[in-house]
């Protein structure tokens, strides 16, 4: 079975206050019900940047803002859960070097379920960059992950390609 990080289970729990809230039946699925939340969340941690101190490596203390955006749409078909996340102002110091690195990129997630019956879908996109100063300095991540289930509930997809560069 697939993991997902901490941010898709806020993202179903999210969603399944959502459904509670409005109390899904029969009745709410034959009116479309779109809704947009933005919400702009600091965060702080250290990841590795194999690219960095030379080629050796050196974990990167970085902090920011994050935007997280997600869009809901329930209709009589199915419902489509779009999140979004986004680093704004992320900036980080390398712990031997104290090379100086910036974060950019985009993830993101998108669900659809099926009501009643059919295919569901889930689609996993992260494109993230540390920009650090000079060549081969840079960390560059691709991964891209989907996976479908037909109305049985069997795995008819199942794609995860995963790519790291350093430039």
């Amino acid at each position: 079975m697939r993991k997902f990080p901490l941010e898709r289970k806020v993202v179903h729990l999210t969603l399944a206050l959502i459904l509670l809230t409005f109390g899904v039946s029969s009745a709410v699925f034959s009116q479309a019900f779109t809704t947009t939340t933005n919400e702009f969340v600091p965060f702080a941690q250290t990841a590795f940047v194999p690219c960095a101190n030379g080629g050796a490596g050196e974990f990167v203390a970085v902090s920011g803002i994050l935007h997280i955006q997600t869009h809901v749409t329930i209709n009589q078909n199915r419902l489509i859960l779009k999140t979004q996340f986004q680093p704004q102002g992320a900036a980080g110091v390398g712990l031997i070097t104290g090379d100086v690195y910036h974060g950019t990129g985009v993830t993101s997630f998108t669900d659809t379920i099926p009501n009643p019956s059919g295919a569901q879908t889930s689609t996993f996109i992260n494109n993230f960059r540390f920009i650090g100063p000079g060549p081969d300095n840079n960390l560059q991540v691709h991964q891209n992950v989907h996976i479908t289930f037909n109305a049985n509930g069997e795995l008819t997809s199942d794609v995860d390609n995963l790519s790291i560069d350093c430039n």
